[in-house]
């Protein structure tokens, strides 16, 4: 079992968290995995108004502008030709959405996987609490430099501990973005160099992650189970 120490807002050890090295040791990221679901997640934040004119939408007279033979040049039907400038676009791109389904149990699994890289790059801290006395930045600066953030950085509150104070003592940090453990994306652990998380929301979230990858063992051994038969 690997040991997470968990730190104080002063960068002081209070505590540790146990974890399975089954599912959280360095050989268990799935870079694969890891890849699909950023590519999911990036395809979704794509706006898709890309837009070309049809043959209905672009300007101009429909009339033969002269006759098919005889002329010498080639045959056209219509000044909106896709051949002649300021004509319609063949097969153009439409507004579409490029967003598409993606399993939840390969969401969870590239989660667990980037847990696990956060942890075997030694850049994911666990914290008691992110609460702090008052709501000021600067107060959330200085507990972030007694906890070696010197670039980004990925707050992670439980929305149970989630208070005003925290929303906004941490909005205003630049390079610092803070989220829920339910919210929590495999490509945002892979954006910011940091991941620090609240105790309440790192336990909440392996809680998760753990009976997931149990369930989903225990589907396989009956898969092959039956298979077997």
């Amino acid at each position: 079992m690997a040991n997470v120490d968990v730190l104080n807002l002063n960068g002081e050890k209070v505590g540790s968290i146990e974890l399975s090295d089954a599912l959280f040791a360095p050989d268990q990221v799935n870079e694969g995995l890891l890849w699909e679901a950023v590519k999911h997640y990036r395809a979704s934040l794509r706006q898709g108004t890309h837009k070309t004119k049809s043959r209905t939408e672009v300007a101009g007279s429909g009339k033969k502008l002269w006759k098919q033979k005889g002329t010498g040049r080639a045959r056209i039907g219509s000044v909106r030709s896709p051949l002649w400038r300021h004509g319609y676009t063949v097969h153009g791109p439409q507004p579409r959405s490029y967003d598409y389904a993606f399993p939840r149990k390969k969401l969870l699994g590239a989660l667990r996987s980037a847990v696990a890289s956060k942890l075997a790059d030694g850049k994911l801290t666990v914290v008691d609490t992110l609460e702090l006395k008052e709501a000021k930045t600067k107060l959330y600066r200085a507990a972030l430099d007694k906890l070696d953030v010197t670039r980004t950085a990925l707050l992670v509150e439980n929305s149970k501990t989630l208070t005003q104070a925290l929303l906004l003592g941490a909005r205003n940090l630049a390079g610092v973005e803070l989220v829920l453990n339910n919210e929590v994306h495999p490509y945002d652990l892979l954006r910011y160099e940091r991941a620090i998380f609240s105790k309440a929301a790192f336990e909440q979230l392996v809680e998760v992650l753990v009976r997931t990858a149990s369930k989903r063992n225990a589907d396989g051994r009956k898969l092959a189970e039956t298979e077997a038969v």
